[in-house]
């Protein structure tokens, strides 16, 4: 459950307890990772209570995806110190998914309290239901097959005021013009190197990935910001129409 919302943002805050249940480490962790400057200091509530947001969930999140990596603490603090520090939790998502596009498909066997575990709370079998739908797991006996790279992002849709349909229509969507991206992007590289030497073909196909999900995500994350902003300016006259009513 979360606590009081924030005056400045209007997000919900979290305890430090809630923090730790819902990234799915503990709260030892979460202090450790504080005394470490990977995490910001809690806003200080009433009675001396520290709250936490959405930015340090994110943050909590990428730090997990760099040790998926295999990064050490010490290359996990110098790649957290790189970024600037007022990045929302927008922002950090974005890096979390660039660092992902680095690693192979994962897909762990999770029994029913690990998967409870790793999802930061408990699922109830609609969630789970949900997240089958999606992709994200898959029920085998007792255990559940689990996409890692997506758990995280399920979740969070199980949030999301938004149908099972229209989650699924999105997801298809972005599948299709990602492949058609991707496709696309593959066959201008590939006419650009023709020509060069080996060293200048390993040397994209070193930074190819990681530069272009970057490139993507962040017109992706610019372009959807647009469109909303439109539609809320479209919908705008007409709520006010309705408030003159």
């Amino acid at each position: 459950m979360t606590t009081d919302t924030d005056s400045d943002t209007g997000e919900p805050t979290l305890t430090v307890d809630e923090l730790a249940a819902r990234a799915g480490i503990t709260v030892r962790t979460v202090r450790f990772y504080s005394t470490k400057g990977l995490l910001p200091p809690p806003v200080i509530g009433p009675r001396r209570v520290g709250h936490y947001g959405q930015q340090h969930l994110a943050r909590l999140a990428l730090i997990e995806e760099l040790q998926h990596q295999g990064m050490t603490l010490a290359a996990i603090e110098r790649y957290m110190e790189q970024l600037p520090p007022d990045l929302s939790h927008h922002d950090l998502a974005i890096h979390r998914a660039v660092v992902a596009s680095w690693a192979p498909d994962t897909v762990e066997t999770l029994t029913a309290e690990e998967l409870h575990r790793r999802a930061g709370r408990p699922l109830s079998e609609d969630d789970t239901e949900r997240l089958a739908a999606m992709g994200v797991v898959r029920a085998e006996g007792e255990a559940f097959r689990v996409d890692s790279g997506l758990l995280r992002l399920g979740v969070q849709l199980l949030d999301v005021p938004l149908s099972e349909a229209a989650i699924l229509a999105s997801r298809k969507v972005l599948i299709e013009h990602s492949r058609a991206a991707a496709h696309e992007l593959s066959q201008l590289f590939r006419s650009e190197v023709s020509e060069r030497d080996e060293q200048d073909v390993k040397l994209l196909s070193a930074h190819m990935q990681p530069l272009v999900v970057q490139a993507l995500l962040t017109t992706f994350q610019r372009s959807l910001k647009e469109e909303v902003h439109q539609w809320l300016a479209d919908t705008q006259p007409e709520s006010q129409e309705g408030r003159s009513a």
